[in-house]
């Protein structure tokens, strides 16, 4: 089911919040407030800037541990109109600039959250 993306992924994205907030109140605040402000810069649009967040998380290997941002930016792609195919690509590309084995982590972490695809 394909839902209508938000205008902005962090500020309109009331389940994000909720998420941030659960790990600590005020870091969820100015979470919120300060990557809202980044998200609703005009020029890029916001699934590319989603797709552009899980390739940070590749880059900064942050798919693993509490707290994590590489499952919440997989879902936010995906709430922007990035399909699995498109996310999967976006791993296979950065086998190229980040490593194989950082991506491979990415792969494992990607499974557990959407599922295995066989």
């Amino acid at each position: 089911m394909m839902t209508t993306p938000y205008k902005n992924a962090v500020l309109d994205d009331k389940e994000l919040q909720a998420a941030l907030s659960k790990l600590n109140p005020k870091f969820g605040d100015f979470v919120t407030r300060v990557a809202g402000e980044a998200w609703g810069l005009p020029l890029i649009d916001q699934k590319t800037k989603a797709l552009i967040t899980v390739a940070v998380d590749v880059v900064i290997q942050d798919h693993v541990g509490p707290g994590s941002p590489f499952v919440a930016h997989v879902d936010m792609a995906m709430k922007q109109g990035a399909t699995r195919a498109e996310i999967e690509e976006l791993l296979v590309f950065m086998c190229v600039y980040a490593g194989f084995n950082k991506v491979a982590g990415c792969f494992g972490a990607l499974n557990e959250f959407l599922g295995s695809e066989t």
